[in-house]
């Protein structure tokens, strides 16, 4: 569809308004051809930065670079890129063809060669069927696949997704992750997804850009950012990790590396304060000294064999190796 090494770049973006700081001079360099996830928490400055790229927001100073070229005085239609925004925004009085073919239309396109190429869409995500459809009949993950073949028609070089699946059902949602990791990998060009759903960034990206306070908190792939995050907040949004203060520093510790003994068998001490099952896995939250609460993530064969109720005393142990030093 598009160039398969079209570049992405941020250099000092920084987004103001009025004397707030939405997003303070980031700089970031997108790998081509790339499913990058911007995460963070509301109000981090995600949406912002993908809506600087997309055109939709002025950029207050610094660039952004598509293929080397500042585009960032550029109108949206003229960057090479295309959003897909969080509620769809279909035109309830078109069908499902012309929702796809609007761009098109706007561009003076000839109405026989818009709907062929409006076709060509549908077929890649799989609704062809449904064409002569208007938008009220169709189910929230059909919507979402004709916002996404609206989007991909004017054949961009990087699409951006803001939080796209947001509206959908959990099971739906888990579909269409499949779904717009798919599509990437058969069009080959970059696509940009803002969420602040940590299982949703882990699932889709190969690259994940961790936002917090307006500015780049981590970025690198999704495996390197969970298994060696560098601060404190990285370790705690992404969820899964511990972050505990020994007399050494301050670390991160998977719950999934720890594991209970005997009270006087483990490398600390702890009191049990609540046991949840989570089906295959069980969660103990435990207490240790300094009022620090320690998550341990075990299988349910393993909890069961020993099982611990709220109130037990009981020794934490991990692998020395597994212990992850933040930086301060």
């Amino acid at each position: 569809m598009s160039e398969r090494h079209t570049e992405l770049e941020l250099v000092q973006v920084t987004k103001k308004y009025g004397e707030t700081i939405a997003v303070d001079a980031i700089d970031h360099r997108f790998k081509p051809a790339s499913y990058a996830c911007l995460l963070g928490p509301s109000g981090c400055g995600k949406s912002s930065t993908l809506r600087m790229i997309a055109g939709h927001e002025t950029v207050s100073s610094g660039a952004v670079l598509i293929s080397k070229k500042d585009v960032s005085k550029l109108p949206p239609a003229k960057r090479g890129t295309a959003m897909m925004f969080q509620n769809y925004a279909l035109f309830p009085h078109l069908s499902v063809a012309e929702n796809v073919a609007f761009s098109l239309k706007m561009k003076g396109t000839e109405k026989t060669s818009r709907l062929k190429s409006a076709g060509e869409m549908l077929e890649l995500v799989d609704l062809s069927k449904l064409a002569d459809r208007m938008p009220d009949q169709l189910s929230g993950g059909q919507q979402q696949r004709v916002a996404l073949a609206r989007a991909l028609i004017t054949r961009p070089q990087v699409l951006l997704l803001d939080e796209p699946l947001s509206a959908l059902d959990p099971f739906l949602r888990i579909r269409m992750r499949s779904e717009l990791k798919k599509l990437q990998r058969e069009l080959g060009i970059t696509f940009v997804h803002v969420t602040h759903g940590q299982d949703e960034a882990l699932a889709l990206a190969d690259e994940i850009v961790v936002m917090n306070n307006a500015v780049i908190e981590q970025a690198g792939s999704a495996r390197d950012v969970f298994d060696a995050p560098k601060t404190a907040f990285v370790a705690r949004f992404l969820g899964g990790h511990n972050v505990i203060d020994l007399p050494e520093g301050q670390f991160a510790l998977r719950a999934d590396q720890l594991t209970l003994t005997a009270a006087d068998a483990g490398r600390m001490e702890a009191q049990v304060l609540d046991v949840e099952y989570q089906g295959t896995h069980v969660s103990v939250t435990t207490r240790i000294a300094g009022n620090q609460d320690v998550a341990v993530l075990m299988s349910d064969r393993d909890f069961f064999t020993q099982s611990q109720n709220p109130g037990d005393t009981v020794g934490l142990t991990w692998e020395q190796e597994k212990l992850h030093r933040l930086q301060s």
